[in-house]
């Protein structure tokens, strides 16, 4: 489980020639009876980052720093789930085989490794492999998000509030807690992305008619992305120059998911809306925009997908259900 095996899906590389981005997308592929595996793609070409000879896996996250590769997801064992990290392949436990814990999101800085997840009903982060609460067992929380900007620490996730059982999209910096929300309705923050002086956040808040709303706050003021009459949610944000980019979804009339790619709060639609499809990542690189998601294809599978500047690409072949998470360039 702790080595890549030999690259599969091959026929994808040739949808990357001629691309001078390298470009990396984790998720999983339902391999059958061998059950899910954490999968990186690396410009098109799948790799597995486990076997499947004992537990179903997921990868959720990654980031590249230098030549290295780090994927965050975890293991699924038989009564628990096991907070991973892979650095080139190469797997780290951050638990044990005793709870229910997932890594969401890595993040590296200098020399330093972050990566943000939940353990049971406690949000956490984890500094070099080290475990920190950023919140106690009282209220159910989760953080989705990590990123680092200077000296500082800046989590994205959610919390149970304490009066009224809704969840409030919080923030935490440096371990220090801060609401987006007011909690009269159930919200999340999914995705934090700092630009100077600038703090982005995306997510979700629920309205009167308990729709999720899709959110972009910046500096703590919330924007609406979508109008509340469908089901919505922004699950991810990247800055480039004076260009605010959100990856998420909406549901149409005809009840299916729509993958939609935001800019500066214009909606572009990634997918027809004739199935359904999600969009959860989003990554910037010069004049290039990447989003990784999934569409489900006419038999019913998901099909784990890669769009350029608004192109799609497959990255499975549609045989077994497959997703793709998450989406950095180098």
């Amino acid at each position: 489980m702790s080595k890549l095996l030999y690259p599969i899906l091959l026929f994808s590389a040739a949808l990357f020639t001629g691309c001078t981005d390298d470009v990396y997308v984790a998720g999983w592929k339902d391999y059958g009876k061998r059950g899910r595996i954490a999968q990186i793609w690396r410009n098109g070409v799948s790799r597995n980052l486990t076997d499947r000879k004992t537990n179903d896996a997921v990868a959720v996250s990654v980031y590249v720093s230098d030549n290295d590769v780090y994927v965050a997801g975890y293991d699924i064992t038989s009564f628990w789930s096991v907070a991973k990290l892979w650095k080139n392949g190469t797997a780290e436990n951050l638990t044990g085989e005793s709870n229910f814990v997932e890594a969401l999101s890595v993040h590296v800085s200098g020399n330093d490794v972050y990566v943000a997840g939940r353990e049971r009903n406690v949000a956490k982060l984890w500094k070099n492999g080290v475990a920190k609460n950023l919140s106690d067992e009282t209220y159910s929380a989760s953080a989705f998000s990590v990123y680092v900007s200077g000296n500082d620490v800046y989590v994205a996730g959610r919390e149970q509030d304490t009066q009224q059982s809704n969840h409030v999209a919080k923030i935490w910096k440096n371990g220090t807690v801060q609401s987006l929300t007011d909690g009269n309705h159930s919200a999340s923050a999914q995705s934090v992305y700092i630009s100077g002086n600038d703090m982005y956040v995306a997510g979700y808040e629920d309205n009167a008619q308990e729709n999720h709303v899709a959110k972009l706050w910046k500096n703590g003021v919330a924007q609406s992305l979508t109008d509340g009459n469908y089901n919505a949610k922004a699950n991810s944000v990247y800055m480039s120059g004076n260009d605010v980019y959100v990856a998420g979804y909406e549901y149409n009339a005809k009840r299916k998911s729509v993958a939609k790619l935001w800019k500066n709060g214009t909606a572009q639609d990634l997918s027809d809306g004739t199935a359904e499809a999600e969009a959860y990542s989003v990554y910037v690189a010069g004049n290039n925009v990447y989003v990784a998601g999934i569409e489900r294809n006419a038999e019913g599978i998901y099909v784990a997908k890669l769009w350029k500047n608004g192109v799609a690409k497959n990255l499975s072949d549609g045989q077994k259900d497959a997703m793709a998470f998450s989406v950095f360039v180098k």
